[in-house]
């Protein structure tokens, strides 16, 4: 017999923001292991998180189609569909963060889990306590409440209005957390959001690596691989459609960093401008 993928499409009107409010919404575990799925769920419940969980690609895909989960924590080793499967699938439709937690950490695994659409990266063995303290920073993010418990900080209020960012023909909602090009909106994760604000929001000055990292994780939050920036301005010029020889959105500063391409002249000068060292 024959088996069909589910859908992650929206319903009419629906939306990452519709449905029950960030508390309702959960946390969702995949993994084929019990026993990780089990210490997962003790430390997220108890830091005030609801949890759902499943325990294959598939039954995975059901339930954020279901669910609207407010973050996954993703396995990469899963049955009847591996968790990078998932992962693509998922990202072509909506922009749900992403933990990966994998006994795949290699440098390469972490950077090619990145490239693909992950917000975060926790190897096997790991800490629960760590993971808590990531699934937090992601959170607060993406604008979630962060978890209620002895575990971590009570939920932030909420931020004043912050208005809306211009470059070219993109608009950047930084209430929304959306970007808009005329009607079509971009559909960026949280991460790359939060790059191509900070670009846009430095007017056009040069942002370094570190910079960058700050805005993408906060000063002291997460553990940075050296190119973890270059793989989400690969990603964010991918969704974009830019071309890094004639950049429309960002321009590469050899050596330093990035800058949003404020003028027609970063499209000639893009090419010229090359990688950063």
């Amino acid at each position: 017999m024959q088996r069909t993928m589910p859908s992650l499409r929206s319903p009419a009107g629906a939306g990452p923001g519709s449905g029950p409010g960030a508390y309702g919404r959960p946390i969702l575990v995949v993994d084929d292991d019990p026993k990780i799925v089990a210490l997962v769920r003790v430390y997220l419940e108890r830091a005030g998180f609801p949890v759902i969980t499943a325990g294959d690609g598939r039954t995975a895909l059901r339930s954020i189609l279901e669910r609207r989960p407010s973050l996954v924590i993703l396995d990469l080793m899963l049955p009847e569909l591996d968790g990078m499967t998932v992962m693509r699938l998922v990202r072509d439709e909506m922009p749900v963060p992403i933990l990966i937690l994998s006994a795949r950490g290699t440098v390469a695994d972490r950077v090619r889990g990145l490239a693909t659409g992950a917000d975060d990266y926790l190897p096997k063995p790991f800490s629960p306590a760590e993971l808590v303290v990531r699934v937090q920073a992601i959170l607060r993010r993406a604008g979630a409440p962060a978890g209620s418990g002895a575990m971590g900080p009570s939920p932030m209020p909420p931020e004043p209005d912050r208005g809306t960012l211009c470059l070219a023909d993109l608009e950047i909602d930084l209430d929304r957390h959306q970007v808009r090009r005329g009607a079509e909106t971009v559909p960026l994760t949280t991460a790359e959001f939060r790059l191509l604000a900070a670009l846009v929001g430095a007017g056009g000055r040069v942002r370094t690596r570190d910079q960058l990292l700050d805005a993408l994780y906060g000063r002291g939050e997460g553990e940075a691989l050296d190119r973890t920036v270059d793989v989400y301005v690969g990603r964010l010029r991918e969704k974009l459609g830019d071309d890094p020889e004639s950049p429309r959105y960002v321009t590469t500063v050899r050596g330093v960093g990035y800058r949003a391409a404020m003028s027609r002249a970063d499209a000639t000068a893009g090419g010229a401008e090359g990688a950063p060292g």
